[in-house]
């Protein structure tokens, strides 16, 4: 079986032993495979992956001298079911599956990220029988693929509690951002601001939906915030608060009883919600220091190093910030039917298709803002350039 392996920072294309489904497992042939950020991250900072997962109690991401094959946003077709497992599809149906994989008493390992789960770069992946979902409505195997990164979008979104009144900022139009913006949308958010330095991302962020535009270079992404209904300095909002609080003694009423009606009215000022998908450091910092009082930032780009901020000052705006991983199995599955029903249109996003030949000159291009935005893996293809996806 061809997979492109990595080990000591080094991507190599290798036989491997064909896999073998065991019970609960179901083996799949990689029709197509994404190449996301946190693999370009694992080629070089193994080390730091398997110390953070270490951190909070998950065993199982590889180091640097393990040998294992990344790919954790698939689709593929049934090949074979292990002993003992319900065979619910039939061979030759297109699934798409959530990277977990259950392996002995080790218990789940990420599918991709562990050296005991090898992942979709390769011409076979192994999934978790139960984890696997059909893809419907003749979906389209690029579209397939996008599931997984589409799947931490809506959690995002879904996390963010944004009610569709709010405006939301999405600060950041890498794959991530772009699907933030997608889900957005898809929610029946009106206004949607995107801010990236790049032309090519700032581009494909109106693809997807993005009503306001941002070149964080000549203008601030909070620069409309007067227009939006919300309070940007504190005194600010301590005269709309006591002038309102004015009206309400106003009303033949307790005063309490009717500033408990105003505010489920949404008489309050509203707020914007934030979505940092830069990830880097500085980043978080920069948006405590311009975001209107009372916004809520929800960190989605994973940053990987130390960062400091100042506290006092996101008290004194009261700011709401909070993080978000992942997924769970229902958005899973609804991400899939949103794409498969035309909701969201990933088709944007997808600007490259590369062979397992191919992987490292993929991951040099996806190192360039203008050039890509998510590339994806086709183990039939042969050679090693890059087919550009124009749209």
């Amino acid at each position: 079986m061809k997979s492109v392996l990595c080990q000591n920072s080094e991507l190599r294309v290798a036989d491997r032993p064909a896999l073998v489904p065991t019970k609960g497992h179901v083996l799949l042939e990689v029709v197509r495979c994404g190449i996301c950020g946190s693999d370009l991250h694992m080629q070089h900072h193994c080390d730091h992956m398997h110390n953070l997962a270490s951190r909070v109690g998950f065993n199982g991401i590889a180091k640097a001298s393990d040998e294992f094959v990344m790919g954790h946003e698939f689709c593929g077709k049934i090949l074979d079911y292990g002993p003992k497992t319900r065979r619910k599809l039939k061979q030759d149906t297109l699934v798409c599956a959530m990277p977990l994989l259950k392996v002995g008493d080790i218990g789940y390992q990420s599918t991709g990220l562990s050296p005991n789960a090898s992942g979709g770069y390769a011409e076979q992946v192994l999934v978790q029988s139960s984890l696997m979902f059909e893809v419907p409505n003749g979906l389209d195997v690029d579209s397939a693929a996008m599931t997984e990164p589409m799947a931490v979008a809506l959690h995002a979104v879904r996390r963010s509690r944004i009610k569709t009144s709010e405006p939301a900022i999405v600060i950041g139009c890498g794959p991530v951002g772009l699907g933030v913006i997608l889900m957005l949308k898809a929610a029946g958010v009106k206004t949607v601001v995107a801010s990236d330095f790049s032309p090519n991302r700032r581009k494909l962020a109106v693809q997807c939906g993005a009503d306001i535009v941002i070149d964080p270079k000549h203008e601030s992404p909070f620069k409309d915030w007067k227009e939006f209904g919300l309070l940007g300095g504190v005194s600010e909002a301590i005269n709309f608060g006591m002038g309102l609080f004015e009206k309400i003694q106003a009303v033949p009423l307790p005063w309490w009883h009717a500033w408990r009606v105003a505010d489920k009215l949404g008489a309050l000022p509203k707020r914007p919600v934030i979505f940092e998908c830069v990830g880097v450091p500085g980043v978080l910092q920069q948006l405590i220091e311009g975001a209107p009082l009372f916004s809520r930032i929800v960190g989605v780009g994973v940053c990987m190093q130390s960062d400091k901020i100042e506290p006092a000052l996101a008290i004194n705006k009261e700011l709401e910030i909070q993080f978000v991983l992942g997924y769970t199995p229902l958005e899973f599955r609804d991400t899939l039917h949103m794409i498969a029903e035309g909701q969201v249109n990933v088709t944007p996003l997808i600007t490259g298709v590369v062979g397992l030949e191919g992987v490292t000159n993929a991951f040099g291009a996806l190192r360039d803002p203008e050039q890509h935005a998510k590339i994806l893996i086709d183990p039939k293809r042969k050679g090693a350039d890059i087919e550009l996806i124009k749209h």
